[in-house]
């Protein structure tokens, strides 16, 4: 089948024409660290979408097969297949100087760079697309962004889920379909370029145990350590380092890898050493113990009050940190949130058959607003007018977009909108387009797109809601917050997140989930890297220890362009990573701001909540960083 279409000649084409490497794996697991690919699959794709070779092999991972009811395959059935390192140099071949494609892309990649790495050689992969990331660019009108959604959508037969080579066909021609559809929009392709993952510095360390109790704050003096409290160590010890933060730990006290406001107390044998930590604990009034007196202490620490008792049902919701100097406060005034309900729970993200839904009232079919269930895409206009052009958009119950897609309902032209270079494609496709008088009193057409999901509740600035409950007999769906930028973005922006506790605090440095490590140590906190203009961060909502009270995930800016140069950041929640979103966000109010809080999912008793959040600082991400107590060197 070819990319050709009657609606595009070649020419218009030249841009989404490339040489592919489709490929699917089916894996023992989920942690591309610990599990093993089963079998794999690759198909070659020409610039012109004809296929030229295909490859399949089930692989003998010399372990547990893992989840079989998911993909099918026993140990009985695996016996006898090659192991993987005699099938990297075919694989190689195939993917060498071509662009890796598929589905949920930053997994499989992933799985294949541990297992080159394991095989002793290089992965030859520069470039990868994710048909995932791409089709949530061209919005297509589908209940979800499955493979097998997207297959039925574009008219490719699916004849085995979760067998890779027929998941890999089925691929093929969601990619083609989706390369035809992003032309027709004029949308730029999400290439992630490829850092050799395997390398080292991407391996995170061995979880720390988080400690099980509050921290009931500093010792009086001369009296006894409690459970809970936070202690830093510095400088040179008579015990060995390790052997003192394991006795502590062991103690049940929170040994930290830096010092703060809430640190309990630092230990040290030279107080006027002059390091870091010393001179933070000077700065902050914190209390300095000698080795001696510390493993005096430890042999008598009282209890303390465990996390796990420390909210109920009907606790009040803690106050935010105190945010840094130069922040930007945002608007405040939330939405009513609504009940939670227990979700579906899976196995495995592959396993996905009905993510959980928020109640009705989180997307009403009743609500009058004129612009109810539509995106409104706002061209031209100074950065003021477009910010209040967009707030104006959410007040009538609509969706304020960033980027053009297949789900834009209407188009809003302010002061020079109309020489934007989208306006050709917007024209050719006859999207409907008002001036910026329409927002004082719109006057709509109905909409004609019955057959997509329901539209996401859309948050202001400050809004809330309950998230679908975790728990249940297996692990719950991982929930996902995606922040996207519009496509015309120069300057590098990376989104991060901060796993903190009750006192808005990292309980370890490894809990800041940023490029250079894309997961925490528990792997409860993973950053997948869509493209140039979109990333998202998967929470494990469900597996988060009780310590942890708050995942706050914020974007920051590499160099010196600020969000005023940016735009509107525009942000999406849901559980999975493949399923239609259930609320969204922009955030637009930002001016000479470098870092940003986008969002914030935290504990209220037994339930999470959802905050859109929008808060600026003019500070860069190690300054974000050092504020919730991660250990930045420089």
């Amino acid at each position: 089948m070819s990319l050709l279409s009657p609606v595009f000649d070649a020419p218009g084409l030249r841009d989404y024409a490339h040489d592919w490497a489709v490929l699917d794996v089916e894996t023992s697991g989920l942690v591309a660290r610990r599990d093993r690919v089963l079998s794999v699959a690759v198909v070659v794709l020409g610039p012109d979408g004809e296929q030229t070779d295909e490859f399949s092999t089930l692989l003998d991972p010399g372990c547990d097969p893992g989840p079989v009811h998911v993909h099918g395959l026993t140990a009985e059935r695996l016996r006898g297949a090659p192991a993987f390192d005699q099938v990297a140099p075919r694989i190689a071949e195939m993917l060498r100087d071509r662009v890796l494609v598929a589905h949920n892309a930053q997994f499989d990649y992933d799985f294949l760079a541990h297992e080159f790495a394991r095989a002793g050689t290089a992965l030859p992969v520069a470039r990868r697309l994710c048909t995932l990331a791409l089709n949530r660019r061209v919005d297509p009108p589908t209940e979800d962004l499955r493979l097998g959604t997207l297959a039925a959508h574009y008219g490719v037969p699916q004849l085995r889920a979760h067998d890779a080579l027929d998941d890999t066909r089925v691929l093929a021609g969601v990619l083609r379909g989706s390369l035809r559809e992003a032309a027709r929009l004029g949308l730029p392709l999400p290439f992630v370029s490829c850092p050799p993952r395997q390398d080292p510095r991407f391996a995170p360390r061995p979880p720390k145990t988080p400690c099980a109790y509050r921290n009931p704050g500093r010792p009086e003096p001369g009296g006894p350590l409690v459970q809970g409290m936070k202690v830093a160590i510095t400088g040179e010890t008579l015990t060995p380092r390790a052997e003192l933060e394991r006795q502590a730990a062991e103690a049940g006290l929170n040994v930290m890898t830096s010092v703060s406001r809430h640190t309990s107390a630092l230990v040290t044998n030279d107080a006027s050493s002059g390091s870091g930590k010393a001179r933070r604990a000077l700065t902050e009034g914190v209390p300095v113990l000698d080795e001696t007196t510390f493993v005096r202490l430890l042999g008598d620490v009282r209890p303390g009050m465990p996390h796990e008792r420390t909210r109920s049902a009907e606790a009040v919701i803690p106050s935010p940190a105190t945010p840094p100097a130069t922040a930007r406060t945002p608007q405040t005034a939330q939405e009513p949130t609504v009940p939670a309900v227990a979700p579906a729970v899976v196995l495995a993200e592959a396993a996905l058959s009905a993510p959980p839904t928020l109640p009705r009232a989180a997307h009403p079919a009743t609500d009058d607003r004129p612009l109810s269930g539509r995106r409104v895409l706002v061209l031209g206009g100074t950065h003021p007018d477009a910010v209040a052009a967009r707030g104006r958009i959410v007040e009538l119950g609509g969706a304020a977009a960033i980027n053009l897609s297949a789900g834009v309902t209407d188009v809003v032209l302010l002061a020079g909108g109309e020489r934007d270079r989208r306006m050709k494609r917007i024209t050719a496709l006859a999207f409907p387009t008002h001036q910026a008088a329409w927002l004082d009193a719109p006057v709509i057409t109905p909409l004609t797109r019955h057959d997509g999901p329901a539209a996401p509740r859309v948050l202001p600035r400050g809004g809330v809601v309950d998230l679908p409950q975790p728990g249940g007999s297996a692990s719950a769906v991982p929930w996902t917050v995606t922040a996207t930028w519009a496509q015309q973005t120069s300057c590098e922006i990376d989104v991060v997140a901060f796993v903190v506790d009750e006192e808005e605090q990292v309980c370890f440095d490894e809990d800041f989930v940023f490029y250079g490590a894309p997961e925490n140590p528990g792997g409860t906190v993973r950053l997948h890297s869509d493209g140039p203009t979109e990333q998202t961060i998967g929470v494990d909502l469900a597996s988060l220890p009780p310590s942890a009270r708050k995942v706050v995930v914020a974007a920051a800016i590499d160099g010196s362009p600020t969000f005023g140069d940016v735009g509107a950041i525009h942000i999406s929640s849901g559980p999975g990573t493949s399923a239609a979103p259930l609320v969204q966000a922009t955030l637009d109010a930002a001016t000479t701001e470098r870092t940003m809080l986008l969002a914030e999912l935290y504990r209220r008793g037994p339930l999470w909540r959802l905050r859109a959040v929008g808060q600026g600082y003019d500070r860069g991400l190690v300054d974000l960083a050092r504020s919730y107590g991660v250990d930045v060197a420089g």
